[in-house]
């Protein structure tokens, strides 16, 4: 990818816009992955420690870090588990997620999600017997303190924040030291956040949108859901530009300036998905693109007594996505 390819953050360190995402990625497939990506030219790797990966990718990291590619190269982005918001442990889970990558820094270091989970041992989703969540009430302030401190001893290049909403993002700017570099949120066709997009340029802020195909294999998929990479419109604006519906997806993000982080563990894939630079989305593409109804959030659910789908989280004080934007 040439240089061209990369969003400025207000740090003025260069992003490449387009990344391997690696939620789902079991760590057995994820070094192939990451090793394949690598030799194909992705130089941005996003990760975190909730996806159970790290220490395999730090092995893939391993593999060429030094050896082929500089690590100025690379853009290593990772996010701050939930359960670790309370002050004391903002730099210990950095020092971890350090250690399994095996890097002295991280390009871009993420708070996850605005609301938090309680510490209890190893659980990403910590529950009581019961199977409800075990939640904690750190404000979500105290956390983005400890995360400019970690910018400030070198342990990362820049700070943001992951599934947060406009206020939220707002009055970290207001209150904080260190304003957001970043934006990582669900965004796609059916979710395409023109609002957030908007936001975010108005202040400094980059955005990279996670699942931007869609992610149909997540658990709480819903059978009723569109698949986009089959509808008629997406697949009608590749074919007319010799295209798959995945690079047409991955194309309408860097066209708004939008990086994108999609997931693969499939070779064939993972390269295709980069031939995202040759060609260019016009006008009438764009509102097509634009034109879908638009659905909610692809996030954690879970199921009510009677089998529904419902979100997990809504009732939390700093649940983002009862905002509109």
């Amino acid at each position: 990818m040439a240089a061209s390819t990369k969003l400025t953050l207000n740090t003025r360190a260069q992003m490449p816009m387009l990344g391997l995402g690696t939620w789902k990625s079991q760590p057995e497939d994820v070094v192939d992955a990451v090793c394949v990506a690598l030799e194909n030219g992705y130089r941005h790797i996003d990760c975190a420690p909730v996806y159970g990966n790290e220490k395999a990718i730090g092995e893939a990291l391993s593999l060429t870090i030094g050896k082929t590619v500089k690590r100025e190269d690379f853009f290593i982005c990772s996010k701050l588990a939930t359960t670790k918001h309370a002050a004391k442990d903002v730099k210990p889970a950095c020092q971890q997620t350090l250690q399994d990558l095996g890097l002295d820094y991280l390009d871009l270091y993420l708070i996850h999600w605005p609301y938090s989970f309680a510490n209890f041992g190893d659980a990403a989703v910590p529950r009581y017997d019961d199977g409800s969540v075990m939640y904690a009430d750190v404000h979500f302030m105290e956390t983005w303190v400890e995360m400019e401190k970690l910018m400030d001893e070198g342990l990362c290049k820049a700070i943001g924040v992951s599934n947060f909403n406009s206020k939220q993002i707002s009055e970290i700017i207001r209150k904080g030291r260190i304003k957001p570099s970043n934006l990582q949120v669900e965004c796609h066709p059916f979710l395409p956040q023109q609002k957030l997009i908007q936001f975010c340029k108005h202040r400094g802020i980059s955005m990279t949108a996670h699942t931007p195909l869609g992610s149909r294999d997540r658990k709480w998929h819903l059978p009723r859901e569109r698949d986009m990479l089959s509808e008629e419109k997406i697949v009608k604006i590749a074919e007319k530009h010799g295209k798959t519906p995945a690079q047409v997806m991955i194309r309408f993000q860097i066209q708004r300036g939008v990086a994108a982080v999609p997931k693969s563990v499939t070779p064939e894939r993972i390269i295709e998905n980069s031939k995202v630079f040759d060609f260019e989305l016009d006008a009438y593409d764009m509102d097509d693109l634009l034109s879908f109804p638009i659905i909610r959030q692809h996030v954690p659910y879970t199921r009510d007594e009677d089998d529904n789908i419902i979100p997990r989280d809504d009732h939390r004080p700093h649940y983002p996505f009862n905002e509109l934007f």
